[in-house]
């Protein structure tokens, strides 16, 4: 298949991404909000590989509700398959996530093993679905994470919504999604970032990280709450003490 021009999107530089792995989803949304950045965690999906963490840019798979008319009975299935749902697909560049906007819907199987499976192969490293997907069994297996609401046996257009368009501005678990967003998905769940934000954001959220290791050692160690969490005055400039610490012994 010959991709659309217009369907191609602007993908973040390879190197921020990589920057961005060492942020979490919580620092990043936390960051966001600061920034005014309200709506950014994608509510419902829920990470189906623990301990896995991915940060991509995002290509964009729309369902909207059905109608008799478009696609119906017996040609339905094969209806699907000339679809957004598969040549989405082709859109794939190494490094990419989809994202699915299903409406929370529990009855739509959004994807399903063989497209998973297309999807690992053309380099996708995950998918986040604001609702189900099928064949479950033979996914988990794969070394693909997935963020879903749950999991049906229907396929695609077997139900109530049918794969409309991508590539194309989408709501996702109540967020504004649009392609070429960066992805910021682990166990706390998906966190889009805005890529004209995302230098902000990077410099923000490393700083937080750091104050926040700080603190979850000082805690551990059995240092006061009122104390480290968040810095007091006092705390702040141990912070600032232990930063200068670890600069002199990396040799910066």
């Amino acid at each position: 298949m010959e991709r659309r021009k217009e369907k191609e999107i602007q993908r973040p530089d390879p190197e921020l991404i990589k920057q961005f792995y060492a942020v979490s989803s919580a620092t990043a949304s936390a960051s966001l909000r600061e920034m005014g950045i309200r709506l950014t965690y994608i509510e419902g999906p829920l990470a189906r590989k623990p301990g896995a963490k991915v940060v991509g840019p995002a290509v964009t798979l729309q369902f909207m509700p059905q109608r008799e008319d478009i696609a119906s009975g017996e040609g339905q299935e094969s209806a699907e398959q000339r679809s957004a749902l598969w040549q989405v697909l082709e859109y794939i560049d190494p490094g990419d996530i989809i994202v699915v906007e299903a409406k929370g819907d529990r009855r739509t199987g959004c994807f399903g093993e063989m497209l998973l499976a297309y999807l690992q192969t053309r380099g996708g490293i995950g998918a986040v679905v604001d609702g189900c997907i099928r064949d479950y069994p033979q996914v988990r297996e794969y070394d693909l994470p997935i963020w879903t609401v749950g999991f049906t046996p229907n396929y695609a257009s077997q139900s109530d919504l049918f794969p409309w368009d991508f590539n194309v501005p989408i709501a996702c678990g109540g967020v504004l999604v649009m392609p070429g967003d960066i992805i910021i998905a682990d166990d706390d769940g998906a966190v889009i970032v805005p890529p004209k934000l995302a230098p902000r954001i990077l410099e923000s959220t490393l700083a937080r990280e750091e104050q926040e290791t700080f603190e979850r050692t000082m805690l551990l160690k059995g240092g006061a709450l009122s104390k480290y969490y968040p810095l007091s005055e006092e705390g702040m400039k141990e912070f600032d003490e232990w930063k200068a610490n670890k600069k002199k012994e990396s040799g910066e």
